[in-house]
C-alpha cells in the first residue's frame, strides 16, 4: 500500500470522528427531546406543544365565551407560527386536550366528534372546531401584562412564551405522560380543590413536607373515576418520593333482577383503558374457558359507561366473582407516578408533591411581582400624561394660541409650561370636545384613583406578607370555582379499602372444574387427558418411554412432584398439555437442577399428609400445605446424605407404614412411630445395610396391605397375612416370601 491519501484541504471537507459526531448527535436529540417534547414544565404542567396551541388558540380569541373555529385553522396557525412538526401530532395533541375522559379538566371545548373512551379517533380537523376553556383561560389569564418571558420562534418572525402564567395548578390536575431518553414522566390528574387546600397550607407553612399535604391530597383523582384501593402509607410514600404507582379497580353494583337472578354492572373503568379493548379481552377468556364464573359481557353504553357481567349461576358470590375478573382483566389496573418534570423550566428532576406545589406557588408569586410592577409602569406613563392635561387646563387659552400661531407648538409648549414629550404630545392629541370643564373634574378623579392604586401597588412589590396574602386570594377563587360543590370539581375517583380474600384460593375460582387424568412418564413427560380414564392401555409414548405414575384430578387441581434431589414442584393441572401428543417435559414447567430426575408425582390436598422418604431409609410425614411451592424453584423437602436420593412421596392415610428395600426385606411399623415435619432428613424409617429404600405405603391394618404383581394385578395382605412382618420403625424388616410372589410395587 502506498502512503494514505489525504483531501485537498480547500474542498471543504472536514475529517471527524464518527463515535464523536454520533455522541454529539445523540446528545443533541437527547436534550431537544428532554427538554422541547417529553417532559412537561413544573410551573404550568404544559409541554411546549400544548403550550402553543393554547398561545395559537389565544392569538385567534378563541376565549371561552367566544364563537368556535375550525380546528385546521388552529393547526395551520400553530404549525405555521410555533411548532414546525407534523400536523397530525398537533391535532392528536389538541384532541387529546379536549377529552374529558382523558383529561380532568379540558383545556380545549371542542365541538364535533372528539373521540370517544372505546379508543375511537376523531374526525378529521377539516370537521371539528374549538375553543379555549375556562381553565384554559385561567392558565393564560395575565400573558399581555408582562408576567413570563417570550422567546423568539423557530423562524425568528413571532414571540411564543417560554411559560404560561398558570394561575391553575395543571401540572397535577391534569397529570402528564412522556417517554424521553433514558428517562420518563407519569404524573396522574388529581383534584384542583385538594390542591388548592394544600397550596394554602403550604403557604402559610413554608417548610411543610409532603406527607402533612397528603391530608388535603387524598390521591389522584381520574377523569373517568373508579376506585383507589391501595392504603395511605404506600400513597403517602409514592408523593413523598415522587416515585410509585397506584391501583384503581372498576367501579360496580349488584343489580337485583327479581326471581334471585342479579347482574353486575360496572360503571367505571380504570383511567387510560379503552372500553371496546377491555370487553374484547374479556370475551376471548370467556371462550378460553378461564373466566369460570362468568357467563357472558355486554355493553349496553350510552353516554354513559355501562357493562353488564353476567354470572354463570345466582348461587355465585358476586365480590367473588369481581375479584377473580379483577385479578385477570383489565378491570384492575396499576397507574405509575413518576414525579420527573422540568424544574424551573430547565432541570429534569423527580420531584416530591411538596415541591410540584412548591414551584407552583413561587412561580405564581413572580408572575404577581412582574404584573405588578406592569401595572406601575403602566400607572406611572398615565399619571405624567394627566400631570401635563391638568396643567395646561389653567391656561387653555394660552395653549391653543401657541398651536395656532407658532409653526413648531410642541417645543413651545413643553418651554412655556414646563413639559415633557410625552405630555405635550398628549396635549397636542387631545380632541376639541374634550377641552370643556367637565373633563378636568375627571382627569383629577383619574389622577387620585391612580395616585391611590399606584401607592397600592409599591406597597404590595415591598411587602412578601402582602404578595401571598394577594395569591391566597386567587388560590381561593379558583377553589371555589372548581369546589368539590361544582360538576367539574367534584371527586370522581373515591378510596376504599378491598375485601379481604385471604383465604380465597383464586386458582380455583379461575378455572372451570373438570375431571382431568394426569400421566407421568418414566422419562419425565407429562399431560393431562379429559375425564377420568380407568384404562390406559390405548395411551401411546415417546420412544421407548412408558408409564410412570397415572391419577384422577380436576383441572382446580395442583401436582406436587418429587425430585430425586428431594425438592417438591407445584403444577397447576389446569396448565397441562392435553392428551392429543406425548405431554410437554416437567424440566421445562420447573427450574430442575441437572442429574436430577421425577421421582414421584401426586394430586395435592388441602390439609393431608404425606409420607417422604430417601433411599437412605430416613424420612417424616410433612403436611402437604407445607409442600406446595409458587415459584418455578421448587422446595427443599427432604435433606439428603452423600449419594442418597429422595425414594418416594405417598398420602399419609392410614395407621400403619409399610416400606421395603431392594433386598426385598420389608417392615410394617405404626405411623405414630413417624415424626412429623416441614422440612428436613427425619428419622430412620428402615435400617438399610447393604441396600436402599426403594418403596413404601401408608395403609389401614385393618382393611390391608394393597400391592401389585409385575403383571400389573392388585393384591390385597391381611392383617393375619402381615403378622410376621409387623415391628417398629428402624428395624431390618423380613424377606418377603411366597406371601408377595413376583412384588412390583406397593398401592392399587
Amino acid at each position: 500500500m502506498g502512503e494514505a491519501f489525504e483531501p485537498p484541504s480547500d474542498d471543504g471537507i472536514q475529517s471527524v470522528e464518527l463515535k464523536s459526531a454520533l455522541e454529539d448527535r445523540y446528545y443533541a436529540y437527547a436534550l431537544s427531546t428532554i427538554m422541547h417534547r417529553a417532559l412537561p414544565d413544573a410551573r404550568d404542567g404544559l409541554k411546549p406543544v400544548h403550550r402553543r396551541i393554547l398561545y395559537g388558540m389565544r392569538l385567534l380569541r378563541l376565549d371561552p365565551n367566544t364563537a368556535f373555529k375550525k380546528c385546521a385553522k388552529i393547526v395551520g396557525d400553530v404549525m405555521g407560527d410555533f411548532h414546525p412538526h407534523g400536523d397530525q401530532a398537533i391535532y392528536d395533541a389538541l384532541v387529546r386536550l379536549s377529552q374529558d375522559f382523558a383529561q380532568r379538566y379540558p383545556l380545549v371545548d371542542g365541538q364535533g366528534n372528539f373521540g370517544n373512551i372505546d379508543g375511537d379517533g376523531p374526525a378529521a380537523y377539516r370537521y371539528t372546531e374549538a375553543r379555549l376553556t375556562e381553565v384554559a383561560r385561567l392558565l393564560l389569564d395575565g400573558i399581555d401584562e408582562d408576567t413570563v418571558d417570550f422567546r423568539a420562534s423557530y423562524n425568528g418572525e413571532k414571540d411564543e412564551p417560554v411559560v404560561l402564567p398558570a394561575a391553575f395548578p395543571n401540572l397535577l390536575a391534569n397529570g402528564s405522560q412522556g417517554i424521553a431518553v433514558g428517562m420518563a414522566t407519569s404524573i396522574p390528574s388529581h383534584n384542583a380543590a385538594e390542591l388548592c387546600d394544600a397550596a394554602l397550607y403550604l403557604i402559610q407553612n413554608r417548610e411543610a413536607s409532603s406527607e402533612q399535604l397528603c391530608t388535603f391530597v387524598q390521591g389522584p383523582d381520574f377523569p373517568t373515576g373508579g376506585i383507589l384501593i391501595d392504603s395511605r402509607e404506600s400513597i403517602r410514600e409514592a408523593y413523598r418520593t415522587g416515585r410509585g404507582g397506584f391501583r384503581v379497580r372498576a367501579r360496580w353494583a349488584k343489580e337485583d333482577l327479581g326471581r334471585g337472578t342479579w347482574t353486575i354492572v360496572v360503571t367505571e373503568i380504570p383511567y387510560g383503558i379503552p372500553k371496546s379493548r377491555l370487553i374484547e379481552k374479556m370475551a376471548e377468556l370467556l371462550q378460553e374457558k378461564k373466566l369460570p364464573l362468568l357467563a357472558d359481557v355486554r355493553d349496553e353504553s350510552a353516554e354513559d359507561v355501562r357493562v353488564v357481567l353476567e354470572p354463570r349461576s345466582r348461587s355465585v358470590d358476586p365480590v367473588l366473582l369481581m375479584e377473580s375478573l379483577f385479578r385477570i382483566t383489565e378491570l384492575e389496573a396499576r397507574i405509575p407516578l413518576n414525579l420527573n418534570v422540568l424544574v424551573g423550566g430547565l432541570v429534569p428532576r423527580v420531584i416530591g408533591l411538596a415541591e410540584c406545589l412548591r414551584e407552583w406557588v413561587d412561580h405564581r408569586r413572580v408572575v404577581l411581582q412582574r404584573r405588578s410592577r406592569h401595572r406601575l409602569g403602566q400607572i406611572e406613563r398615565r399619571l405624567e400624561i394627566l400631570g401635563g392635561l391638568l396643567i395646561v387646563y389653567l391656561d387653555l387659552d394660552e395653549v391653543i394660541r401657541i398651536i395656532r400661531e407658532e409653526d413648531e407648538p410642541r417645543p413651545a409648549l413643553q418651554k412655556r409650561f414646563e413639559l415633557t414629550e410625552l405630555q405635550a404630545n398628549a396635549i397636542l392629541d387631545t380632541r376639541l370636545r374634550s377641552l370643556r370643564k367637565l373633563e378636568e373634574m375627571e382627569l383629577k378623579r383619574e389622577f387620585e384613583g391612580l395616585t391611590k392604586e399606584k401607592e397600592g401597588i409599591e406597597e404590595l412589590l415591598g411587602s412578601e406578607k402582602l404578595q401571598w396574602s394577594d395569591i391566597t386570594k386567587q388560590i381561593r377563587a379558583v377553589k371555589k370555582a372548581f369546589g368539590p360543590e361544582t360538576k367539574l370539581g367534584k371527586r370522581r375517583t373515591t378510596l376504599e379499602n378491598p375485601p379481604d380474600t385471604a383465604g380465597i384460593d383464586f386458582s380455583q375460582v379461575m378455572v372451570e372444574r373438570e375431571p382431568v387424568t394426569v400421566i407421568v412418564s418414566q422419562k419425565g413427560w407429562i399431560r393431562a387427558l379429559k375425564g377420568h380414564v380407568a384404562d390406559l392401555s390405548s395411551v401411546a409414548f415417546k420412544g421407548d418411554d412408558s408409564l410412570k405414575v397415572s391419577f384422577q384430578a380436576e383441572t382446580t387441581s395442583k401436582v406436587l412432584v418429587l425430585t430425586s434431589n428431594g425438592k417438591v414442584f407445584t403444577l397447576e393441572a389446569s396448565k397441562l398439555p392435553g392428551g392429543r401428543g406425548f405431554g410437554d417435559p416437567i424440566r421445562l414447567m420447573v427450574d430442575l437442577d441437572d442429574g436430577t430426575e421425577i421421582v414421584a408425582a401426586l394430586p395435592y390436598k388441602p390439609e393431608s399428609r404425606l409420607l417422604i422418604a430417601g433411599s437412605d431409609g430416613r424420612g417424616f410425614v410433612a403436611p402437604a400445605d407445607a409442600l406446595v411451592a409458587n415459584t418455578r424453584k421448587g422446595k427443599g423437602i427432604l435433606g439428603l446424605d452423600d449419594d442418597a436420593k429422595a425414594a418416594f412421596l405417598v398420602q399419609a392415610e392410614g395407621d400403619h407404614v409399610a416400606v421395603c428395600n431392594t433386598e426385598k426385606l420389608m417392615l410394617v411399623f405404626p405411623i405414630s412411630e413417624l415424626a412429623e415435619l416441614s422440612r428436613g432428613k427425619g428419622v430412620r424409617l428402615q435400617r438399610c445395610r447393604q441396600s436402599v429404600l426403594s418403596d413404601g405405603c401408608v395403609f389401614s391394618l385393618a382393611e390391608g396391605l394393597p400391592w401389585r404383581d409385575a403383571t400389573g394385578a392388585t393384591r390385597l395382605a391381611n392383617a393375619q397375612v402381615l403378622e410376621k412382618w409387623l415391628g417398629h420403625r428402624a428395624e431390618v424388616g423380613t424377606l418377603m416370601t411366597r406371601s408377595f410372589p413376583r412384588f412390583d410395587r406397593f398401592g392399587k
